[in-house]
């Protein structure tokens, strides 16, 4: 649970900014989007697949355009 706390003299607005970045910065929103609907587990095996996948075949162009 994210907490702000007012300071004395702080605006609305700027304890709303100071919140939405503590809650950007501890990822809140995209797990509650991730939580949304239930995953099986075998979608999660499969999601955390392709994530890898794209990471690796990144890296190894990456390293090539280094080479060159």
């Amino acid at each position: 649970m994210t907490t702000v706390v007012r300071e004395s003299g702080e605006s609305f607005d700027s304890l709303f900014r100071r919140f939405r970045k503590n809650v950007q910065q501890e990822r809140i929103l995209s797990e509650v989007r991730r939580r949304r609907f239930y995953e099986k587990p075998s979608q999660i095996r499969k999601r955390k697949a392709a994530k890898k996948r794209v990471k690796s075949r990144r890296t190894t162009l990456k390293m090539l355009r280094r080479n060159y």
